[in-house]
């Protein structure tokens, strides 16, 4: 029994890390970025033939009129990309991956902005879109105030107490995350081609962001269960328990409405912040 643990154990660390190693490439992430900036261009280029209607009928209903949409889809493949980076994280520690979700929260909202924007007309006129522009500053500004706590979030990270685990049972609770990061994978790439499924058709769909973020609470749930196999101490289950419940924090940042969303997301991360100090502070001698 023990045979077929230990195997199942080295095919998924073999897989994960053929794949890390993949996407960690400097190579990958260049192609990436200089695929972006054509991407962007393209895109600005296109809205600017679709307004001169100089697009075909059956084109130009996929493609926006204004030019500042152009940054809200740039936005959206960097948080793509972003939300692969947090995958692969998940791995780490607990409350790295956590953080990651808060780099994701900073950029929703950035992202946000901008989309306000693209709602604009152009040229852009203050009078009559008052309350789109408070929108769009309180979107910008929450997510510096956030970015900004999220530095303290990983600086008290710096001083949090380490669980003391044996190597092997370190190396089964690690290569156990690596196979809740290869689902999610899977899960992230599926929820991908259902969106575009239904945008090619026309169809309503639901953010992938947000239907993301869903998922993310139901593995890290399933990665404090799992983490309680390993080391099943109190202050751990209620710490990683904690993060946990942050996160769901964050999603219900997703879906509250305009100022609502950035209160709950410094609330959030500000819980996160709380947990980590009183766990460190309190309980590094347990």
């Amino acid at each position: 029994m023990k045979i077929s643990t230990d195997f199942f154990y080295q095919q998924i660390t073999y897989f994960y890390d053929a794949l890390h190693r993949f996407w960690e490439q400097e190579q990958v992430h260049k192609k990436i970025s200089v695929f972006l900036v054509f991407f962007f261009i393209l895109n600005i280029l296109l809205i600017e033939l679709n307004r001169m209607q100089f697009l075909p009928q059956s084109v130009e209903t996929f493609i926006p009129t204004n030019h500042f949409h152009a940054i809200g889809t740039a936005f959206t493949i960097i948080l793509i990309l972003e939300v692969l980076s947090l995958i692969f994280v998940l791995p780490c520690s607990f409350s790295k991956a956590v953080g990651k979700q808060f780099e994701l929260l900073v950029l929703i909202l950035l992202r946000d902005a901008f989309k306000e924007l693209s709602h604009l007309p152009e040229p852009i006129r203050f009078t009559g879109n008052e309350e789109a522009i408070l929108r769009i500053m309180a979107d910008g500004f929450g997510s510096l105030f956030i970015f900004g706590l999220l530095g303290v979030y990983y600086i008290v990270q710096k001083h949090s107490t380490n669980t003391r685990e044996t190597p092997w049972d370190l190396y089964r609770f690690v290569s156990a995350k690596k196979a809740v990061s290869l689902f999610l994978l899977a899960s992230f790439i599926s929820i991908g081609c259902v969106n575009i499924y239904h945008l090619v058709l026309g169809q309503e769909h639901s953010d992938f962001f947000h239907t993301f973020y869903t998922l993310l609470i139901l593995t890290d749930i399933l990665i404090v269960l799992i983490s309680q196999c390993f080391h099943p101490s109190f202050i751990t289950i209620f710490r990683n328990s904690g993060y946990a419940l942050s996160t769901m924090f964050v999603r219900l940042a997703l879906v509250a409405p305009p100022y609502y969303n950035v209160l709950m997301g410094m609330a959030a991360i500000s819980f996160a912040i709380c947990l980590t100090l009183v766990s460190s502070r309190l309980f590094s001698n347990k």
